[in-house]
Parts: C-alpha cells; sequence; structure tokens
C-alpha cells in the first residue's frame, strides 16, 4: 500500500483532485481505532474533508500526473475515442464506472461522449439531461482540476489551455 505524504497532491475515487492534510489514527467513533486514515481536503469542490483509511483498496487513490504527463495526455487527446453506450438505459451505469477508475484517459471519453450528446440533443432542440449535465460537470472538475495542478496553471485556464495545443497539432 502507498502512503502519500502530507501535503501531496493525489486524486482520491470519484472525489477529484485532493491534498492530504494528515496522516494518522482518527478520534471519530465511526473510525477503526488502530488504522491510519488519510484526511483530505478536495481542491476544487466544496465537499470539505474526507477520511480515507491508508489501507483501502476499495477506494483508489494514485499520485496526480506529472507535468510532462499532463502535457502527454492533451497531446493525445484527440486519438482517444469516446466511451460507447450501447444501451440508454445503462448509461448512468458506465459512466460512474469509468469514473471508478480513477484514469483521466477515462474522463476525457466521458467528455467526448458528453460533448457529442450535447450537440445532438441541441440540434435537435431538446435540452441536456440533468444526468448528463452532472456527468459533464464532474468529469471536468476530475480532469481539469489533476491537469491545472500537473500544469501549475489555474482551474478556469485549463480548457482554453487544451484548445490551443489541440489547434496547435
Amino acid at each position: 500500500i502507498r502512503m502519500f505524504e502530507i501535503g501531496t497532491y493525489i486524486v482520491c475515487g470519484q472525489h477529484g483532485v485532493c491534498r492530504v492534510e494528515d496522516i494518522g489514527k482518527l478520534k471519530l467513533s465511526e473510525a477503526s481505532g488502530n488504522k491510519d486514515y488519510y484526511t483530505l481536503s478536495q481542491v476544487y469542490s466544496r465537499g470539505g474533508v474526507l477520511y480515507v483509511p491508508a489501507d483501502s483498496d476499495k477506494i483508489i487513490m494514485r499520485p496526480v500526473i506529472t507535468k510532462e504527463e499532463a502535457e502527454d495526455l492533451i497531446a493525445h487527446m484527440t486519438e482517444i475515442d469516446p466511451i460507447q453506450i450501447d444501451n440508454e438505459k445503462r448509461k448512468d451505469d458506465i459512466f460512474k464506472q469509468a469514473f471508478k477508475t480513477c484514469d483521466n484517459r477515462e474522463w476525457v471519453k466521458i467528455l467526448k461522449a458528453l460533448y457529442a450528446r450535447k450537440q445532438l440533443r441541441l440540434s435537435k432542440g431538446k435540452k441536456v439531461t440533468a444526468s448528463d449535465e452532472r456527468f459533464l460537470r464532474t468529469a471536468e472538475d476530475n480532469l481539469y482540476g489533476e491537469l491545472a495542478i500537473s500544469l501549475g496553471i489555474d482551474r478556469k485556464a485549463v480548457e482554453g489551455y487544451i484548445i490551443d495545443k489541440i489547434e496547435v497539432q
């Protein structure tokens, strides 16, 4: 089991980018007494503080990608295919499973699928569904949040940064 240092930025499950604030035993009644927990603050959402067992194998935690890995991901975004939704009834489950992987390439696939769905619905004069909006926001928060930390730029500047890089190719 990997131990992250205090002050490290990590991607934690479906919570996006978090900062490790503390590692140690918790003084909460729900916590197992002799377990170490990460105390994590969510960087880009108002979700507050998370307490995750340091030895959890249920929640995927990984370091934020490096600047080089971020540049490489952006450089190859045009080659990443959108996630395939072959059954409308299973759409939400497909997106949820992709989020659980904690994989930024999966987030790109989700975004591509949702952008296409949004364009299609709008072209037919329909509104975007609430669940699509929610998944779109989560995917953008996760992807742009991680890239902002990796690239050392403001979260709001990430989308423009990606567009500029892709247009140059």
